[in-house]
């Protein structure tokens, strides 16, 4: 009886230590980011709440404002301070640029732990590695290249959904007819872009938009292929409302809600709109892929890169936040709220809306295709300055009588300057 007490003391007291001890490494990470609105605050809040179930601690770093350029502004001044925040949201090129510095752990261990390569497309993945390992974890996967339909508006015009640019075109002359607006337009140069991609996408094929929006190849640029894409939109143009320069993209999205327009060509975070204004989808409103481009997804994907810590408890909550974000749970509950789709793939479709599995659907097909490419217009295909390039080219031409083939000539000049 006496050893059994005492064993048993024994091993409770050694639990007391363990338990001390796993207190004692428990770490903090401060997390830089700029999801600040409802939805997305809601939604980093399930990170933080899953991280410190495990006992680690969680430093909020939000900055508000400009999509991102605020929170890069303040996280160089950090950085080149010498202290940058643990974890950071980066996308795209800028990775590469940050882990080129040698400012980044590597986080191969928990990839592999994890089996993140069998996980995540590698086109995806190799973004998030430099020089063949992880330095950033992705979070989420936005589709670009959405068309949102108002399905009365095209009713009473007589006009039929479209699926290419051509039928477009024939479907806006009816809405036009009928005095209502065929494109709800947001008059931004981001914005612009974005329908640009999309365009380069359906009319030119995957392989030229990789060339052209990817590489950035300026013999490709100043191709008959591209004149046809800017051709493309331009007749768009005439299908907008004069409200369209500088109009914000939720505004326009609100038009489609209301009826008063018929369809935008905008990403998959124009559903929060429709979601917000209590619509249904394949009822109050449709969503399917933009003119020529339903095999093919645009992707803009949002991820955090790592700093180098010293402590060592640091370090662990670091890696348990790396490990937190690619697991099933914090998929699917984050992309849920944000309206986004998970980057892991194989994950159950079931708390989806209609519009959500369509593009989880869409992204495993076009990963095994080939067609899974990376947006340009948000930052995931090229440098700051080559997009700046096509954005500018872009908005002059769409706001000017300056000719296509003077446009593609003048693109791939500024292009190539930018490199």
């Amino acid at each position: 009886m006496k050893k059994g007490f005492v064993l048993l003391a024994l091993i409770f007291c050694a639990g007391l230590l363990f338990a001390g001890g796993q207190k004692t490494t428990a770490g903090e990470v401060e997390v830089l980011h700029w999801w600040t609105s409802g939805g997305e605050a809601a939604s980093v809040a399930v990170l933080k709440e899953l991280l410190e179930a495990e006992g680690h601690r969680w430093k909020d770093f939000a900055v508000a404002g400009g999509g991102g350029d605020q929170a890069m502004t303040v996280l160089r001044s950090r950085a080149v301070a010498g202290n940058p925040p643990t974890a950071a949201q980066v996308k795209g090129p800028q990775i590469q640029d940050w882990a080129e510095e040698g400012l980044l752990t590597n986080l191969d261990d928990v990839a592999k732990a994890e089996n993140w390569d069998n996980l995540i497309p590698k086109v995806i993945a190799d973004i998030m590695k430099y020089q063949g390992h992880y330095v950033a974890v992705p979070v989420n996967v936005h589709r670009i290249n959405w068309m949102w339909v108002n399905p009365t508006v095209f009713e009473k015009a007589g006009a039929d959904i479209p699926k290419t640019w051509a039928e477009a075109e024939v479907a806006a002359k009816k809405i036009k007819a009928a005095g209502m607006i065929p494109v709800a337009w947001t008059g931004q140069p981001w914005a612009e872009i974005t329908v640009f991609e999309t365009i380069v996408a359906g009319v030119g094929g995957t392989d030229f938009y990789k060339k052209t929006m990817v590489q950035a190849n300026p013999a490709d640029i100043n191709s008959p292929t591209m004149v046809k894409c800017l051709e493309t939109l331009k007749r768009m143009k005439q299908y907008t409302d004069p409200g369209a320069p500088g109009r914000d993209w939720n505004l326009a999205t609100a038009m489609v809600i209301r009826g008063e327009a018929g369809m935008q060509f905008m990403g998959d975070w124009a559903k929060g709109e429709f979601i917000a204004a209590g619509k249904k989808p394949d009822v109050d409103y449709i969503a399917v892929a933009a003119p020529e481009t339903s095999k093919q997804f645009l992707f803009n994907v949002d991820s955090f890169i790592m700093f180098e810590v010293k402590d060592k408890a640091a370090k662990e909550a670091q890696k348990a936040m790396a490990r937190l974000i690619l697991e099933p749970k914090f998929q699917e509950v984050f992309n849920v709220n944000k309206g986004s789709i998970p980057v892991r793939m194989g994950m159950p479709e079931t708390p989806f809306d209609i519009p959500a599995r369509l593009s989880m659907k869409d992204f495993v097909a076009s990963a095994k295709s080939g067609d899974l490419v990376p947006s340009m217009a948000h930052e995931m295909a090229t440098s700051r300055a080559i997009r700046g390039a096509f954005m500018d080219t872009v908005a002059a031409f769409y706001n000017s009588d300056m000719s296509a083939q003077d446009a593609a000539a003048q693109m791939a000049k500024a292009v190539q300057s930018a490199k």
